[in-house]
């Protein structure tokens, strides 16, 4: 069985920056109003037979939804982005470079993930194994997590992790 939660009607959103390294059209910062579709599949478990609850999937990912709001998003696993630091995590302000372009951003406003690409398709991944990692804890019967980050009404990227 499953569950489905739509971001748009479920206010699974948030707003933020980020680039593309090297891509012709998505290397400079730009940003997306983004929101969150979320299927959990499973085994019914539990005093009420849920495969998850809904209150609880939403509340996981309005949480990570909420630490990316209005955030520039830097993926600090990229090859194409070069750190003016050893541990960029610690900095008061996030020096890099990305070819011949240097940045200098106030940590605050930033998000460092542990992706190689903020693309889409990575903060899919990003979000399902958070989500997934979550929920197994509440239901051992779980057995996949499918999120569709979308960046924008009809364009979105799916990751699905199974059990």
């Amino acid at each position: 069985m499953k569950i489905v939660i739509n971001g748009i009607h479920a206010n699974l959103r948030f707003s933020a920056a980020h680039m593309i390294p090297k891509h012709e059209f998505c290397g400079g910062i730009h940003g997306h109003s983004y929101h969150v579709d979320v299927v959990v599949e499973g085994e019914r478990s539990g005093e009420f037979g849920f495969v998850a609850d809904f209150k609880t999937v939403k509340s996981i990912a309005k949480e990570i939804c909420s630490k990316l709001d209005h955030k520039v998003l830097i993926p600090v696993e990229s090859p194409d982005i070069n750190f003016n630091s050893d541990d960029p995590y610690k900095e008061h302000s996030i020096k890099f470079k990305i070819s011949d372009k240097g940045y200098v951003l106030p940590s605050e406003d930033c998000y460092l993930l542990p992706l190689k690409s903020t693309s889409a398709e990575e903060l899919a991944e990003f979000f399902a194994k958070n989500i997934f990692e979550s929920l197994k804890k509440t239901n051992e019967k779980l057995s996949s997590v499918q999120i569709c980050i979308n960046e924008g009404i009809g364009q979105g990227a799916y990751y699905t992790i199974n059990k």
